[in-house]
């Protein structure tokens, strides 16, 4: 299947929508699972972003090559868009690791996605117009849902202050990575694309863990496998395929998913129980997705 630009005009199948609507909310699942693997891991957090991304960079090389063997090198011209991309993703990842290892997983999640508010408004800026009232109303709902999931728990403190910021800029990166994808994507299928922003992106986390000093060589290799598969394959994999068949806006309101499946870790893996109000945040989150997923979009 051709991938479909975020600024297509003609209004799409049915099909296509929910399809890669499902995509995106299974991919925030897998990556919500990415801070307790690097909480797991026993080696530096930098140096498990880069085992996340080196782990799966054979898989990804594969696949991208079996799925479209011609598409690796028809991707060349896109390079500098695609190193950019790479190094957005490297630097994001690098210092969401460190920021989950110094504040709250609530606070990790929560500014480790600020991209939900960036996305969607480049979305807005680069078609030159403003939000519908169904969309202006899907944001609403999914922010109101989306403070109830987080508001709970999520503290703010001078004990946590320098891992917050970490997760800030983290977060700041993920809506870099994610416009500079999205314009890749137009041109590339999901697979090549992934594994060639990977290729740009494994070598300086491997400089920035050495540079911090960090351990680099793990004595488990479990959590930092399933950092590779659960979250850089499945998880990255299916969003990078979303993006090239939704609307910026669909995509920042699925990150919006991570924070209820990241109370729901802690709830199984930490004791933290799960409220009424997490809940009621889950069914507005779950609306507002609905809402934009369900519209068909109509001519730019």
């Amino acid at each position: 299947m051709q991938p479909v630009s975020p600024e297509t005009k003609a209004s799409l199948p049915p099909s296509v929508p929910r399809r890669a609507v499902l995509a995106v909310i299974v991919a925030n699942v897998a990556l919500a699972f990415g801070p307790w693997f690097v909480r797991l891991a026993d080696t530096g957090p930098v140096a498990a972003a880069f085992w996340r991304i080196l782990l799966a960079l054979p898989v990804l090389l594969v696949a991208a090559a079996w799925a479209n063997p011609r598409a690796m090198t028809r991707a060349g011209s896109l390079w500098l868009p695609i190193l950019i991309a790479g190094l957005a993703f490297a630097v994001d990842l690098g210092s969401w690791h460190i920021g989950i290892r110094r504040t709250t997983l609530a606070n990790a999640t929560l500014f480790g996605n600020c991209a939900v508010l960036i996305f969607p408004l480049y979305g807005f800026l680069a078609m030159r117009q403003w939000p519908t009232r169904v969309q202006g109303a899907a944001l609403l709902l999914a922010a109101v849902g989306g403070g109830l999931l987080i508001g709970r728990s999520a503290e703010l403190s001078s004990r946590h202050l320098a891992g917050d910021l970490f997760c800030l800029l983290a977060g700041v990166l993920y809506a870099v990575y994610f416009i500079v994808m999205a314009g890749v994507r137009r041109s590339v299928a999901p697979l090549p694309a992934l594994a060639l922003s990977s290729i740009a992106g494994v070598l300086p986390l491997l400089g920035f863990a050495l540079l911090l000093g960090e351990p680099i060589w793990p004595g488990t290799w479990s959590p930092l496998l399933l950092l590779a598969l659960v979250s850089q394959i499945a998880g990255q994999g299916l969003m990078i395929y979303a993006l090239g068949a939704l609307t910026p806006l669909v995509v920042g309101l699925a990150l919006l998913v991570q924070p209820l499946v990241a109370a729901t870790i802690g709830w199984l893996a930490y004791g933290e129980r799960l409220t009424a109000t997490d809940a009621i945040g889950a069914a507005l989150v779950a609306t507002a997705l609905a809402i934009v997923g369900t519209q068909r979009r109509k001519a730019g």
